[in-house]
């Protein structure tokens, strides 16, 4: 579940082969995923679930929102299809309840929850069996929400970072292409936030790292990537030589209430 999206090609098939083999890759870089990846600012989870008490973060992976709603003093369950993700969101978040599930069948009783959060996930979902189980263990009224740091690529430098890691897609300017919720949800709300994470070179490097492209590339692509990163941070004029990055982000937010 990349901060830009990617964990795949959007709205493919959750039960293709091809699919499901990147899926489980980010078992195998669980702890770099949560070392690496930015969380969410705290105006952007409000915003999401509003007075909510209890939260179901749904692919909640490492626990980067999980961290998030606990810090609001919310009861949160996290739901995963990949044990490894879930073992990691232990350590960064003791004593949360851990399910192993998909979107498509939450394991979870009829209408427990006032709220189901997704950082990074939407588009792992098949919305015509996702929304309907969403639906079912939401409470009447409940929120769904919706969220993606996205960098933010009108800086130089991440621009020329992106073309080196083989972007696919600039998320940030298709989610509404496939942001759709439907009934028997209402209309869905937007808000974005931007903001800045400070962090060292090397977790730079790692938050490359933990990409689903990367992971999967050969030991000499790999090696490649890293390589021009490491000449890009050097050479760009933007940082000037700096020890640590202010990397640019846009969190991307949506919701929409169950009617």
């Amino acid at each position: 579940m990349d901060e830009n999206g990617e964990r795949g090609a959007l709205l493919a098939d959750p039960t293709d082969p091809a699919m499901a083999a990147t899926a489980r890759s980010f078992g195998a870089a669980a702890s770099v995923y949560h070392r690496a990846r930015p969380g969410y600012p705290v105006e952007a989870v409000e915003w999401l679930i509003g007075d909510a008490p209890r939260v179901l973060d749904l692919g909640a992976g490492t626990g980067k929102l999980t961290e998030a709603l606990v810090a609001l003093d919310r009861d949160v369950i996290a739901v995963d299809p990949v044990e490894e993700m879930l073992e990691e969101l232990e350590i960064a978040v003791p004593g949360v309840p851990r399910v192993l599930g998909t979107a498509e069948d939450i394991p979870l009783a009829d209408t427990s929850v006032d709220a189901v959060v997704a950082g990074q996930a939407w588009h792992w979902f098949q919305p015509e069996r996702a929304v309907p189980e969403i639906a079912r263990v939401l409470r009447p009224g409940g929120v769904l929400g919706l969220v993606w740091n996205s960098r933010d690529i009108r800086a130089d430098w991440l621009r020329q970072a992106g073309e080196i890691m083989q972007e696919r897609h600039d998320a940030s300017a298709t989610f509404e292409s496939y942001v759709t919720i439907g009934r028997p949800f209402g209309a869905i709300e937007e808000h974005a936030i931007e903001w800045s994470e400070r962090m060292s070179r090397a977790r730079f490097l790692d938050l490359v790292r933990s990409r689903s492209h990367h992971i999967t590339a050969s030991p000499g692509e790999q090696a490649a990537t890293i390589a021009a990163l490491e000449t890009l941070l050097e050479t760009h004029p933007d940082l000037a030589g700096a020890a640590e990055l202010a990397v640019p982000y846009v969190t991307r937010c949506f919701r929409a209430r169950l009617g």
